[in-house]
């Protein structure tokens, strides 16, 4: 691995070179001065999908939900919790399937949630169904071995 990580900011999605050594160091973005980190998933849409996806070099996980489905609104805060143990690990982001149809239809996301790993812009991993944080997190670290 590098010593120097991009990591898309989750509030202005600018790219941002950060020295390994400080991730963990609550890093902030060169441009708004957001944190890069803030233990909450980051909403993604068309615009910001892809930057996140391929620019960022941590892996990015990514929740596709909607507003109407019970399991999404029961998960996210297991989603939320989890996006607090594993941060800056993993970059963690949702995409409403219902506003942003574009995107699950890209990715032939036919059930939901269904939450999709990804490194490097390519998929790495997928699982469908809502699951509890310790679930989540237990999953994320098999799918980083």
């Amino acid at each position: 691995m590098s010593d120097i990580f991009n990591l898309v900011c989750p509030s202005c999605s600018v790219t941002n070179r950060i020295a390994a050594a400080r991730l963990g160091d609550n890093p902030k973005c060169g441009k708004c001065h957001s944190p890069l980190f803030n233990g909450h998933p980051t909403e993604l849409n068309p615009e910001t999908f892809a930057k996140h996806i391929v620019r960022n070099d941590i892996p990015v996980l990514v929740d596709f939900w909607a507003p109407w489905c019970g399991p999404c609104r029961q998960m996210a805060p297991a989603f939320a919790q989890a996006a607090a143990q594993l941060e800056p690990q993993v970059r963690f982001a949702k995409v409403d399937t219902e506003a942003h149809q574009t995107i699950g239809a890209q990715y032939n996301i036919r059930s939901i949630p269904t939450m999709a790993m990804f490194r490097g812009g390519k998929e790495i991993g997928r699982v469908s169904g809502a699951m509890s944080a310790a679930d989540i997190v237990r999953w994320v670290k098999s799918q980083l071995l």
